[in-house]
Protein backbone atom coordinates (compact mmCIF):
# COMPACT_ATOMS: atom_id res chain seq x y z
CA UNK A 1 0.00 0.00 0.00
CA UNK A 2 1.03 3.70 -0.96
CA UNK A 3 -0.07 5.83 1.54
CA UNK A 4 1.90 8.69 -0.52
CA UNK A 5 -0.95 8.60 -2.65
CA UNK A 6 1.22 8.51 -5.84
CA UNK A 7 0.52 6.05 -8.71
CA UNK A 8 3.04 2.65 -8.20
CA UNK A 9 5.68 1.48 -10.35
CA UNK A 10 3.23 -0.03 -12.69
CA UNK A 11 0.89 3.09 -12.96
CA UNK A 12 4.14 5.19 -13.76
CA UNK A 13 5.41 3.10 -16.27
CA UNK A 14 1.51 3.24 -17.82
CA UNK A 15 1.66 6.95 -17.21
CA UNK A 16 4.73 7.66 -19.11
CA UNK A 17 3.75 5.30 -22.49
CA UNK A 18 0.84 7.67 -22.87
CA UNK A 19 2.81 10.58 -22.80
CA UNK A 20 5.20 8.51 -25.16
CA UNK A 21 2.32 8.17 -28.05
CA UNK A 22 0.04 11.43 -27.05
CA UNK A 23 3.79 13.28 -27.57
CA UNK A 24 3.99 13.01 -31.24
CA UNK A 25 0.77 13.40 -31.97
CA UNK A 26 0.86 16.61 -30.23
CA UNK A 27 3.75 17.86 -32.03
CA UNK A 28 2.63 16.73 -35.32
CA UNK A 29 -0.79 18.82 -35.22
CA UNK A 30 1.53 22.27 -35.01
CA UNK A 31 3.09 21.16 -38.38
CA UNK A 32 1.01 22.33 -41.47
CA UNK A 33 0.35 19.16 -43.84
CA UNK A 34 0.80 21.08 -47.38
CA UNK A 35 -0.42 18.31 -49.80
CA UNK A 36 -3.92 19.56 -49.93
CA UNK A 37 -2.66 22.94 -51.09
CA UNK A 38 -0.80 21.45 -53.85
CA UNK A 39 -3.12 18.53 -55.37
CA UNK A 40 -5.91 21.89 -55.34
CA UNK A 41 -4.09 24.53 -56.45
CA UNK A 42 -1.02 23.26 -58.14
CA UNK A 43 -2.63 23.30 -61.78
CA UNK A 44 -2.86 26.65 -61.46
CA UNK A 45 1.14 27.09 -61.70
CA UNK A 46 2.79 27.04 -64.56
CA UNK A 47 6.49 26.69 -66.80
CA UNK A 48 7.25 29.69 -68.54
CA UNK A 49 10.27 29.74 -70.56
CA UNK A 50 11.22 32.10 -73.06
CA UNK A 51 13.84 32.90 -75.95
CA UNK A 52 15.48 36.07 -75.95
CA UNK A 53 17.74 37.84 -78.86
CA UNK A 54 20.51 39.76 -77.55
CA UNK A 55 23.60 41.32 -79.08
CA UNK A 56 26.87 39.25 -78.63
CA UNK A 57 29.57 40.44 -76.08
CA UNK A 58 32.15 41.94 -77.12
CA UNK A 59 33.08 45.38 -79.50
CA UNK A 60 33.88 43.34 -82.81
CA UNK A 61 37.56 42.74 -83.10
CA UNK A 62 38.87 43.66 -79.77
CA UNK A 63 38.84 40.43 -77.86
CA UNK A 64 36.60 41.25 -74.77
CA UNK A 65 39.67 40.57 -72.24
CA UNK A 66 41.74 43.00 -74.03
CA UNK A 67 39.04 45.81 -73.62
CA UNK A 68 39.39 48.05 -71.35
CA UNK A 69 43.31 47.51 -71.39
CA UNK A 70 46.33 48.71 -72.83
CA UNK A 71 46.09 46.26 -75.60
CA UNK A 72 42.95 47.58 -77.15
CA UNK A 73 44.08 50.36 -78.77
CA UNK A 74 46.66 47.77 -80.42
CA UNK A 75 43.74 45.71 -81.59
CA UNK A 76 41.47 49.15 -83.09
CA UNK A 77 44.94 49.85 -84.96
CA UNK A 78 46.10 46.75 -86.55
CA UNK A 79 42.21 45.04 -86.81
CA UNK A 80 39.85 48.00 -87.41
CA UNK A 81 37.19 49.84 -85.17
CA UNK A 82 34.38 47.69 -84.04
CA UNK A 83 31.56 46.64 -87.14
CA UNK A 84 27.84 45.47 -86.69
CA UNK A 85 27.07 42.70 -83.78
CA UNK A 86 25.44 39.62 -84.69
CA UNK A 87 22.69 38.63 -82.24
CA UNK A 88 22.74 35.54 -80.00
CA UNK A 89 19.44 33.46 -78.98
CA UNK A 90 19.37 32.56 -75.30
CA UNK A 91 16.67 30.49 -73.16
CA UNK A 92 15.70 31.23 -69.62
CA UNK A 93 13.46 29.82 -67.26
CA UNK A 94 10.12 31.48 -64.86
CA UNK A 95 7.32 30.18 -63.67
CA UNK A 96 3.86 32.17 -63.35
CA UNK A 97 0.16 31.74 -61.82
CA UNK A 98 -3.09 31.29 -63.72
CA UNK A 99 -5.47 33.87 -63.17
CA UNK A 100 -8.49 33.22 -65.24
CA UNK A 101 -9.93 30.32 -66.66
CA UNK A 102 -9.39 32.05 -70.55
CA UNK A 103 -5.69 32.21 -70.28
CA UNK A 104 -4.71 35.06 -68.29
CA UNK A 105 -1.12 34.42 -66.76
CA UNK A 106 0.77 37.05 -63.94
CA UNK A 107 4.14 36.40 -63.83
CA UNK A 108 7.68 38.88 -63.72
CA UNK A 109 8.35 41.33 -65.98
CA UNK A 110 12.06 40.25 -65.69
CA UNK A 111 11.08 36.93 -66.86
CA UNK A 112 9.81 37.83 -70.39
CA UNK A 113 12.16 40.62 -70.67
CA UNK A 114 13.01 41.22 -74.92
CA UNK A 115 11.59 37.59 -75.45
CA UNK A 116 11.11 36.66 -78.89
CA UNK A 117 9.35 33.89 -77.70
CA UNK A 118 7.01 32.76 -74.53
CA UNK A 119 6.15 29.27 -74.36
CA UNK A 120 4.06 28.35 -71.39
CA UNK A 121 4.02 24.63 -70.06
CA UNK A 122 0.97 23.76 -67.77
CA UNK A 123 1.08 20.66 -65.32
CA UNK A 124 -0.37 18.32 -67.65
CA UNK A 125 2.44 18.94 -70.24
CA UNK A 126 0.49 20.95 -72.34
CA UNK A 127 2.74 23.74 -73.97
CA UNK A 128 1.14 26.95 -75.40
CA UNK A 129 2.87 29.63 -76.96
CA UNK A 130 2.10 32.94 -75.29
CA UNK A 131 1.24 36.73 -76.16
CA UNK A 132 2.63 39.19 -73.72
CA UNK A 133 -0.82 41.45 -73.35
CA UNK A 134 2.13 43.73 -70.81
CA UNK A 135 4.66 44.55 -68.50
CA UNK A 136 5.57 47.04 -65.97
CA UNK A 137 9.30 46.83 -65.09
CA UNK A 138 8.82 49.67 -61.80
CA UNK A 139 7.13 46.67 -59.73
CA UNK A 140 8.46 43.47 -62.01
CA UNK A 141 4.79 42.52 -63.30
CA UNK A 142 3.83 41.05 -66.16
CA UNK A 143 0.28 39.72 -68.01
CA UNK A 144 0.49 37.42 -70.28
CA UNK A 145 -2.23 35.64 -72.40
CA UNK A 146 -3.00 32.45 -73.86
CA UNK A 147 -5.56 30.67 -76.32
CA UNK A 148 -7.21 28.77 -74.23
CA UNK A 149 -10.58 27.64 -71.99
CA UNK A 150 -11.19 26.00 -68.90
CA UNK A 151 -8.19 26.42 -67.51
CA UNK A 152 -7.12 25.90 -63.75
CA UNK A 153 -7.11 29.29 -61.37
CA UNK A 154 -5.49 30.25 -58.76
CA UNK A 155 -7.84 32.40 -55.84
CA UNK A 156 -6.45 35.89 -54.50
CA UNK A 157 -5.95 36.50 -51.00
CA UNK A 158 -5.73 39.61 -48.91
CA UNK A 159 -2.10 40.55 -48.11
CA UNK A 160 -2.96 42.67 -45.44
CA UNK A 161 -4.49 39.88 -43.17
CA UNK A 162 -0.98 37.65 -43.89
CA UNK A 163 1.09 37.90 -40.23
CA UNK A 164 4.68 37.97 -39.51
CA UNK A 165 5.55 34.09 -38.35
CA UNK A 166 2.57 32.69 -40.48
CA UNK A 167 3.20 29.21 -42.82
CA UNK A 168 3.65 29.96 -46.55
CA UNK A 169 4.39 27.85 -49.63
CA UNK A 170 5.98 28.59 -53.09
CA UNK A 171 5.17 26.62 -56.26
CA UNK A 172 7.39 26.91 -59.19
CA UNK A 173 10.32 26.14 -61.32
CA UNK A 174 13.27 26.61 -59.69
CA UNK A 175 16.49 25.53 -62.35
CA UNK A 176 14.14 24.18 -64.53
CA UNK A 177 12.53 21.67 -61.84
CA UNK A 178 8.77 22.02 -62.27
CA UNK A 179 6.35 22.22 -60.04
CA UNK A 180 8.86 22.23 -57.11
CA UNK A 181 6.98 22.81 -53.50
CA UNK A 182 8.90 24.32 -51.01
CA UNK A 183 7.60 26.15 -47.89
CA UNK A 184 8.79 28.36 -44.49
CA UNK A 185 7.09 31.52 -42.87
CA UNK A 186 6.82 35.25 -43.41
CA UNK A 187 9.67 36.91 -41.85
CA UNK A 188 8.28 40.13 -42.23
CA UNK A 189 6.05 42.54 -44.22
CA UNK A 190 6.39 45.76 -45.86
CA UNK A 191 10.12 45.52 -46.38
CA UNK A 192 11.32 48.05 -49.12
CA UNK A 193 14.98 47.25 -51.22
CA UNK A 194 17.42 49.66 -53.11
CA UNK A 195 16.39 48.58 -56.60
CA UNK A 196 12.62 48.99 -56.07
CA UNK A 197 11.11 52.00 -55.06
CA UNK A 198 7.34 51.20 -55.43
CA UNK A 199 7.20 48.03 -53.91
CA UNK A 200 7.00 46.78 -50.26
CA UNK A 201 7.33 43.06 -50.31
CA UNK A 202 6.50 40.14 -48.67
CA UNK A 203 10.08 38.59 -46.92
CA UNK A 204 9.75 35.16 -46.13
CA UNK A 205 12.30 32.33 -45.70
CA UNK A 206 10.87 30.00 -48.68
CA UNK A 207 13.69 28.42 -50.41
CA UNK A 208 13.43 30.66 -53.94
CA UNK A 209 16.01 30.20 -56.15
CA UNK A 210 15.96 31.21 -60.14
CA UNK A 211 13.58 29.57 -61.94
CA UNK A 212 10.61 30.55 -59.24
CA UNK A 213 10.59 33.98 -60.08
CA UNK A 214 6.64 35.07 -61.41
CA UNK A 215 5.42 32.25 -59.22
CA UNK A 216 2.79 32.36 -56.57
CA UNK A 217 3.22 32.52 -52.97
CA UNK A 218 0.13 30.83 -51.24
CA UNK A 219 -1.12 30.80 -47.50
CA UNK A 220 -2.62 27.78 -45.83
CA UNK A 221 -6.05 28.17 -47.12
CA UNK A 222 -4.70 28.24 -50.54
CA UNK A 223 -4.76 32.04 -51.86
CA UNK A 224 -1.93 33.50 -53.41
CA UNK A 225 -0.74 36.63 -51.60
CA UNK A 226 2.33 37.26 -53.18
CA UNK A 227 4.75 37.03 -56.50
CA UNK A 228 7.73 35.39 -55.77
CA UNK A 229 10.19 38.02 -57.08
CA UNK A 230 13.65 38.35 -55.43
CA UNK A 231 16.58 36.92 -53.59
CA UNK A 232 19.09 38.08 -51.65
CA UNK A 233 22.28 36.40 -51.98
CA UNK A 234 25.84 36.49 -52.24
CA UNK A 235 26.31 33.45 -53.98
CA UNK A 236 23.54 33.29 -56.67
CA UNK A 237 21.48 30.54 -55.10
CA UNK A 238 18.76 30.88 -51.87
CA UNK A 239 20.20 32.01 -48.76
CA UNK A 240 17.25 32.35 -45.93
CA UNK A 241 16.02 35.62 -47.72
CA UNK A 242 13.57 35.91 -50.36
CA UNK A 243 10.97 38.61 -51.63
CA UNK A 244 7.09 38.51 -53.14
CA UNK A 245 5.14 41.29 -54.50
CA UNK A 246 1.63 41.39 -52.13
CA UNK A 247 -0.80 40.17 -54.58
CA UNK A 248 -2.70 43.14 -54.85
CA UNK A 249 0.39 45.54 -55.66
CA UNK A 250 0.62 42.56 -59.01
CA UNK A 251 -3.45 42.89 -59.21
CA UNK A 252 -3.72 46.36 -59.43
CA UNK A 253 -1.30 46.79 -61.75
CA UNK A 254 -2.73 44.28 -64.14
CA UNK A 255 -5.91 45.67 -64.24
CA UNK A 256 -4.67 48.86 -65.39
CA UNK A 257 -2.64 46.49 -67.64
CA UNK A 258 -5.70 45.07 -68.92
CA UNK A 259 -7.73 48.24 -69.03
CA UNK A 260 -4.96 50.93 -70.75
CA UNK A 261 -2.24 48.81 -71.88
CA UNK A 262 0.39 50.41 -69.50
CA UNK A 263 0.14 50.82 -65.72
CA UNK A 264 -0.10 54.92 -64.63
CA UNK A 265 0.90 55.49 -61.14
CA UNK A 266 1.05 58.92 -58.84
CA UNK A 267 3.77 60.71 -59.34
CA UNK A 268 5.40 63.44 -56.82
CA UNK A 269 8.86 64.18 -58.29
CA UNK A 270 11.51 64.41 -55.04
CA UNK A 271 14.21 62.24 -54.71
CA UNK A 272 14.46 61.13 -50.88
CA UNK A 273 16.38 59.36 -48.00
CA UNK A 274 16.15 58.19 -44.62
CA UNK A 275 16.41 60.54 -41.50
CA UNK A 276 19.30 59.30 -39.31
CA UNK A 277 19.04 59.84 -35.61
CA UNK A 278 21.81 62.87 -36.01
CA UNK A 279 19.46 64.23 -38.98
CA UNK A 280 16.41 63.80 -36.88
CA UNK A 281 18.13 66.11 -34.18
CA UNK A 282 19.85 68.79 -36.70
CA UNK A 283 16.14 69.26 -37.75
CA UNK A 284 14.36 69.53 -34.55
CA UNK A 285 12.43 66.04 -34.63
CA UNK A 286 12.11 63.98 -31.35
CA UNK A 287 12.86 60.38 -33.23
CA UNK A 288 14.23 59.37 -36.81
CA UNK A 289 11.11 58.93 -38.95
CA UNK A 290 9.78 59.98 -42.34
CA UNK A 291 11.49 60.52 -45.86
CA UNK A 292 13.65 63.34 -46.17
CA UNK A 293 13.30 65.38 -49.30
CA UNK A 294 17.11 65.79 -50.64
CA UNK A 295 15.96 67.40 -53.92
CA UNK A 296 12.93 68.16 -55.46
CA UNK A 297 12.56 68.55 -59.14
CA UNK A 298 11.65 71.45 -60.46
CA UNK A 299 8.29 71.74 -62.60
CA UNK A 300 7.04 68.31 -61.07
CA UNK A 301 3.76 68.50 -58.72
CA UNK A 302 5.95 68.62 -55.13
CA UNK A 303 7.46 71.70 -56.88
CA UNK A 304 4.19 73.43 -57.65
CA UNK A 305 2.68 72.76 -54.26
CA UNK A 306 5.90 74.45 -52.03
CA UNK A 307 7.82 71.42 -51.25
CA UNK A 308 11.26 72.31 -50.36
CA UNK A 309 14.00 70.21 -50.09
CA UNK A 310 14.99 69.74 -46.33
CA UNK A 311 11.14 69.32 -45.71
CA UNK A 312 10.71 65.52 -44.10
CA UNK A 313 7.16 64.36 -45.06
CA UNK A 314 5.58 62.21 -41.95
CA UNK A 315 2.17 61.45 -42.95
CA UNK A 316 0.31 60.94 -46.62
CA UNK A 317 -3.30 61.34 -46.00
CA UNK A 318 -2.96 60.63 -42.54
CA UNK A 319 -1.35 57.68 -42.80
CA UNK A 320 2.24 57.58 -41.02
CA UNK A 321 5.56 57.25 -43.57
CA UNK A 322 8.39 55.94 -41.32
CA UNK A 323 11.09 55.36 -43.62
CA UNK A 324 12.14 56.68 -47.24
CA UNK A 325 10.91 53.39 -48.64
CA UNK A 326 7.53 53.90 -47.29
CA UNK A 327 6.58 57.09 -49.52
CA UNK A 328 7.29 56.03 -53.28
CA UNK A 329 4.27 53.45 -52.89
CA UNK A 330 1.38 55.05 -50.95
CA UNK A 331 2.14 58.27 -54.08
CA UNK A 332 2.21 55.40 -56.14
CA UNK A 333 -0.85 53.98 -56.03
CA UNK A 334 -2.97 56.96 -55.80
CA UNK A 335 -4.47 58.40 -58.98
CA UNK A 336 -2.73 61.07 -61.08
CA UNK A 337 -4.73 64.27 -60.69
CA UNK A 338 -6.27 63.31 -57.44
CA UNK A 339 -5.45 65.60 -54.37
CA UNK A 340 -3.31 64.30 -51.48
CA UNK A 341 -2.57 66.25 -48.47
CA UNK A 342 1.29 65.90 -46.82
CA UNK A 343 2.45 66.24 -43.39
CA UNK A 344 5.52 67.52 -43.64
CA UNK A 345 8.07 68.58 -40.64
CA UNK A 346 9.79 71.95 -41.64
CA UNK A 347 12.17 73.71 -39.31
CA UNK A 348 10.76 71.87 -36.23
CA UNK A 349 7.21 72.29 -36.87
CA UNK A 350 4.32 70.57 -39.03
CA UNK A 351 2.60 71.91 -41.73
CA UNK A 352 -0.04 70.35 -43.97
CA UNK A 353 0.91 70.79 -47.50
CA UNK A 354 -1.46 69.52 -50.06
CA UNK A 355 -0.52 68.28 -53.31
CA UNK A 356 -2.13 67.32 -57.04
CA UNK A 357 -0.57 63.99 -57.49
CA UNK A 358 1.31 63.67 -61.21
CA UNK A 359 1.32 61.02 -63.10
CA UNK A 360 4.91 58.96 -63.64
CA UNK A 361 6.41 59.28 -67.01
CA UNK A 362 8.48 56.79 -67.52
CA UNK A 363 10.47 58.86 -70.59
CA UNK A 364 10.78 61.67 -67.98
CA UNK A 365 12.01 60.12 -65.28
CA UNK A 366 14.32 58.30 -67.46
CA UNK A 367 15.86 61.48 -68.11
CA UNK A 368 15.57 62.29 -64.15
CA UNK A 369 17.25 59.77 -63.63
CA UNK A 370 20.45 60.52 -65.68
CA UNK A 371 20.64 63.24 -63.80
CA UNK A 372 20.23 62.52 -60.63
CA UNK A 373 20.96 60.01 -58.12
CA UNK A 374 20.24 56.31 -58.53
CA UNK A 375 21.23 52.81 -56.48
CA UNK A 376 22.36 49.44 -58.41
CA UNK A 377 24.18 46.71 -56.77
CA UNK A 378 24.73 47.97 -53.20
CA UNK A 379 25.45 51.17 -54.65
CA UNK A 380 24.61 54.69 -55.38
CA UNK A 381 25.70 56.17 -58.50
CA UNK A 382 25.46 59.43 -60.32
CA UNK A 383 26.41 61.01 -63.73
CA UNK A 384 30.51 62.11 -63.28
CA UNK A 385 30.25 65.96 -61.82
CA UNK A 386 31.97 68.04 -65.07
CA UNK A 387 35.29 69.45 -63.00
CA UNK A 388 35.90 65.76 -62.09
CA UNK A 389 35.03 64.59 -65.74
CA UNK A 390 37.17 67.52 -66.73
CA UNK A 391 40.65 66.50 -64.52
CA UNK A 392 39.94 62.89 -65.68
CA UNK A 393 39.44 63.59 -69.07
CA UNK A 394 37.01 61.74 -69.95
CA UNK A 395 34.30 62.27 -72.38
CA UNK A 396 30.61 63.45 -71.72
CA UNK A 397 28.73 60.30 -72.32
CA UNK A 398 31.60 58.25 -70.27
CA UNK A 399 31.53 57.11 -66.58
CA UNK A 400 29.16 57.52 -63.41
CA UNK A 401 30.62 57.99 -60.02
CA UNK A 402 29.91 56.10 -56.85
CA UNK A 403 28.48 58.12 -53.95
CA UNK A 404 27.86 55.70 -51.59
CA UNK A 405 28.29 52.09 -50.77
CA UNK A 406 25.80 50.49 -48.95
CA UNK A 407 26.60 46.93 -48.98
CA UNK A 408 26.01 43.65 -51.13
CA UNK A 409 27.40 42.96 -54.53
CA UNK A 410 29.08 46.63 -54.72
CA UNK A 411 31.05 46.65 -50.91
CA UNK A 412 31.89 43.18 -51.46
CA UNK A 413 33.68 43.53 -54.53
CA UNK A 414 35.99 46.34 -53.14
CA UNK A 415 34.04 49.36 -54.50
CA UNK A 416 34.56 52.51 -52.81
CA UNK A 417 33.00 55.80 -52.60
CA UNK A 418 34.50 58.13 -55.22
CA UNK A 419 35.60 55.62 -57.90
CA UNK A 420 34.36 56.26 -61.13
CA UNK A 421 32.96 53.56 -63.13
CA UNK A 422 33.69 52.80 -66.48
CA UNK A 423 32.75 49.29 -67.62
CA UNK A 424 30.74 46.28 -66.89
CA UNK A 425 31.16 43.19 -68.61
CA UNK A 426 33.64 44.88 -71.08
CA UNK A 427 30.78 47.10 -72.31
CA UNK A 428 31.27 50.61 -71.81
CA UNK A 429 28.96 52.62 -68.83
CA UNK A 430 27.13 55.78 -70.09
CA UNK A 431 25.01 56.72 -67.31
CA UNK A 432 22.97 55.17 -64.24
CA UNK A 433 20.37 54.35 -65.61
CA UNK A 434 21.98 52.49 -68.63
CA UNK A 435 24.66 50.80 -66.09
CA UNK A 436 20.99 49.33 -64.07
CA UNK A 437 19.98 47.97 -67.24
CA UNK A 438 23.40 45.89 -68.34
CA UNK A 439 23.30 44.95 -64.68
CA UNK A 440 19.47 43.65 -65.74
CA UNK A 441 20.83 42.07 -68.61
CA UNK A 442 23.38 39.96 -67.06
CA UNK A 443 22.91 36.39 -65.85
CA UNK A 444 22.17 35.96 -62.06
CA UNK A 445 25.05 34.81 -60.19
CA UNK A 446 27.96 36.09 -62.66
CA UNK A 447 30.65 37.17 -61.38
CA UNK A 448 31.68 40.20 -64.06
CA UNK A 449 34.75 42.46 -64.18
CA UNK A 450 34.24 45.93 -63.63
CA UNK A 451 36.51 48.84 -64.94
CA UNK A 452 36.31 51.90 -62.29
CA UNK A 453 38.96 54.59 -62.49
CA UNK A 454 40.20 55.29 -58.70
CA UNK A 455 42.35 58.84 -58.10
CA UNK A 456 45.46 58.34 -60.93
CA UNK A 457 45.03 54.48 -61.43
CA UNK A 458 42.31 51.87 -62.56
CA UNK A 459 41.67 48.29 -61.90
CA UNK A 460 39.39 46.08 -62.64
CA UNK A 461 37.08 44.67 -59.75
CA UNK A 462 34.89 41.13 -60.12
CA UNK A 463 31.13 41.96 -59.17
CA UNK A 464 28.77 39.12 -58.63
CA UNK A 465 25.37 40.07 -59.94
CA UNK A 466 22.39 39.32 -57.69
Amino acid sequence: MHSSGLPGRGGSVLIFLILLMVAPVVGAQKLPDFTGIVEEHGPSVVNISTTQKTPAEGTGRVPPQFEGTPFEDFFKRFFGEQGPQPERETQSLGSGVIISADGYIVTNAHVVKNASEIVVQLTDRRQMEAELVGRDATIDIALLKVDADNLPTAQMGDPEEVSVGEWVVAIGSPFGFENSVTAGIVSAKGRSLPSDNYTNFIQTDVAVNPGNSGGPLFNLDGEVVGINAQIYSKSGGFMGLSFAIPIDVAMDAVDQIKEHGEVRRGWLGVYIQDVSSDLAESFGMDKPTGALVARVIEGGPADKAGLQSGDVVIAVDGEEIRTAGDLPPKIGQLKPGSEATLTVVREGEERRISVTVGARDERQMAADEETGPSKVLGMQVRPVPADIRKELGLPADRGVQVTEVVGGAAASAGVRKGDVILKLANRAVTGPKQLAELVEGLPSGRVTPMLVRRGEGALFLPIQIP
